[in-house]
């Protein structure tokens, strides 16, 4: 069972067992959930958490309405229902929640944040990051699970064989900046921790400065904004440069403070990795420009911008493969057209078929893997970048240079039967 310690909740391997073989869709978690309604909050919470790590989930959504509260889980980047409490148990529920996240139980009128673990098993932990958001008919909660599987090495990372080979000689360079850009929940942050995985050494001295810290790595210093106390991203920098680095990894670029000290480091020796809201790698320059950057220091700093998106992948006890219509013949045909001819693209013979079963509640697709592009910055690109070009004569430019967009890295995969034209339309658009 689990126990009532504030910030920890523990399920004991025994109940873990049970929960992994009754436990096996989102039907059978709303089954038990209805069925344990009239025991105690701590064992209903057990239930939703423990089922829905066991689930692969991502995030759990309580959301209070009128006559009910409704539970969903987000699983492979898509919000599923998972049933209907009544608000009693919501509140309840809410109080336990609260309590153990670390977030003052008498505040109901704005937003809090706190965090909590799981312990499922000796030397496993799993954290979960808490949100409450004040709402007509009481506090939204939304449960991010932080589960460790997700530290991946870059091996694991679903990349194509050039890609594979060019993240690797990436991640041996002494000094320079990678940049992976993207929309929130496109995997960033797993690619960073992919990178820093592999340039770990003793050798070497690694400092994070993140918001907030979502993973805990053996061996890294690990550090947290705290912009209240006047710590955020540019000064956390400051401080940080004086700890003698070799690899820094930066959260988010958010400001012109944090871009200039962040490429300084990069021109000055250290291994930067950082993160940057934008689409694709042609915005990269731009936003660093709009940032304050001079295009004179982007292009030495950088050594790679890399864009990536994630995409469900065909669920394998039920999908198929198909003959392409036509139209899919076509949409393949020419979202491939001149692709680099040293990256390998399968014959269009068979494309995936989706149909649906419990072991992916029914929707055709189980787990993701990411699709990327990504952008080497090189002598040519340098001098291209001191032009301050426009965002789409950078796409032009780098199209000529051979580099592979997003949405044809998806295309291959489709080829390669990991996934569908439409999901790699749903994700990254039409072309």
């Amino acid at each position: 069972m689990m126990q009532k310690i504030t910030g920890e909740i523990k399920i004991e391997p025994e109940v873990l067992s049970q929960i992994k073989e009754s436990v096996r869709s989102l039907a059978d978690l709303e089954k038990q959930i209805q069925e344990s309604s009239t025991e105690n909050t701590t064992k209903i919470l057990q239930i939703i958490l423990a089922s829905l790590v066991v689930l692969d989930a991502s995030d759990v959504h309580i959301e209070p309405e009128e006559k009910e509260t409704k539970i969903r889980a987000r699983i492979d980047g898509m919000l599923h229902q998972v049933t209907a409490i009544e608000n009693t148990l919501y509140n309840s529920l809410t109080s336990r929640i609260k309590l153990i996240s670390g977030i003052k139980l008498n505040i109901k009128s704005r937003p809090q944040d706190g965090r909590f673990s799981i312990s499922m098993k000796e030397g496993e932990t799993i954290e979960i990051r808490t949100s409450t958001l004040p709402s007509e008919h009481g506090e939204s909660i939304v449960m991010r699970i932080l589960n460790p599987r997700n530290l991946i090495s870059i091996e694991d990372l679903g990349l194509r064989e050039d890609l594979l080979e060019i993240f690797n000689q990436q991640a041996k360079k002494p000094h320079g900046m990678i940049i992976v850009t993207g929309p929130t929940g496109s995997g960033k942050t797993t690619t960073l921790y992919a990178f820093l995985k592999k340039a770990q050494s003793p050798k070497i001295k690694i400092i994070t400065i993140e918001d907030p810290i979502e993973y805990h790595l053996p061996g890294i210093s690990q550090t947290q904004t705290a912009p209240e106390q006047g710590y955020d991203f540019a000064s956390g920098l400051k401080s940080l440069m004086r700890q003698d680095p070799d690899i820094i990894l930066v959260g988010e670029i958010r400001d012109a403070e944090t871009t200039k000290i962040t490429i300084q480091a990069a021109l000055t020796g250290h291994f930067v990795l950082t993160t940057l809201h934008t689409n694709d790698t042609a915005g990269t320059i731009a936003r660093l420009i709009t940032l304050g950057a001079s295009p004179s220091n982007i292009g030495p700093a950088l050594n790679m911008i890399v864009a990536q998106r994630l995409v469900r992948k065909i669920c394998p006890e039920c999908g198929g493969m198909k003959t392409p219509s036509p139209e899919e013949k076509k949409k393949l045909k020419k979202g491939l057209a001149g692709i680099p001819t040293g990256i390998k693209v399968p014959e269009i013979n068979q494309i995936p078929e989706v149909k649906g079963c419990a072991h992916c509640h029914n929707s055709g697709y189980k787990g993701r893997i990411g699709i990327s592009e990504a952008l080497i910055m090189d002598a040519r690109m340098e001098k291209f970048i001191l032009t301050t070009p426009s965002i789409a004569a950078f796409k032009e430019e780098t199209v000529k240079k051979g580099m592979a967009t997003v949405y044809q890295d998806g295309l291959i995969k489709v080829l390669n039967g990991i996934t569908t034209i439409e999901e790699i339309e749903r994700v990254v658009g039409e072309k």
